[in-house]
């Protein structure tokens, strides 16, 4: 009996031990300039940043904020015969309450006279972790500026985000998608929005990037 349970325990330490083992980012060419990437999405978080370099130890650019539930990105139409190295992160920080916004009719964004307003201000200086749900940004205003332009304000409690993010929900979707990503201690950005945006719900999130995960590598072939 004991000699039983013994062996039960060991087959479930080399589960784990093979679960810690396995890499959480994987990915394919799925034609010779296409990769698709698939990852285990961290528990908890707010979602998953994707990122690529041309070299192991390049700087690497983003290529999606990722939401929580997805799992998959497809990275079309590279260069041929070129090298690309993959990493995702996860990122969390909590979300602000939601504004809706209702834009006029009107395809124009019109020259901006006097000062920029959709430059970033950073005003900040919270007090409280991301990791607390005190650190969410308040006071959030949309003020529509045009028919395609709305200025947000917030004020910053977060004491040691790597920036905030402005979220957009356009009207009938499901799933937030990120319009923006900006530096520590912003409080005001001016948003000039895409099409399916004229009515949206908002919100903004200050946010902190967790460790990466493993590289993943693949060199394209020729198109």
């Amino acid at each position: 009996m004991r000699s039983g349970l013994v062996s039960v325990l060991l087959l479930l330490l080399a589960a784990c031990g093979q679960e810690q083992r396995d890499p959480v980012l994987t990915s394919e060419l799925t034609s010779p300039i296409d990769v698709t990437l698939h990852w285990r999405p961290e528990a908890g978080s707010a979602g998953q940043v994707v990122e690529y370099a041309n070299t192991r130890d390049g700087d690497y650019t983003i290529l999606e904020f990722a939401t929580a539930a997805k799992n998959t990105y497809e990275h079309p139409d590279l260069i041929p015969e070129t090298e690309f190295y993959y990493r995702v992160r996860p990122y969390t920080g909590p979300a602000s309450a939601t504004v809706d916004v209702a834009l006029p009719p009107g395809d124009d964004v019109p020259e901006i006279e006097g000062p920029d307003w959709t430059a970033p201000v950073k005003a900040g200086g919270g007090k409280a972790p991301v990791a607390s749900p005190e650190a969410a940004a308040s006071e959030v205003k949309a003020e529509v500026k045009h028919a395609n332009g709305i200025l947000f304000t917030w004020q910053d409690r977060a004491s040691d985000e790597d920036g905030y993010l402005i979220e957009v929900r356009p009207a009938g979707a499901a799933d937030y998608r990120v319009a923006v990503q900006l530096d520590p201690d912003t409080t005001s950005y001016g948003v000039i929005t895409l099409p399916d945006e004229k009515t949206a719900t908002y919100r903004v999130r200050a946010f902190r990037f967790g460790p990466s995960s493993n590289l993943t590598h693949q060199t394209t072939g020729k198109a």
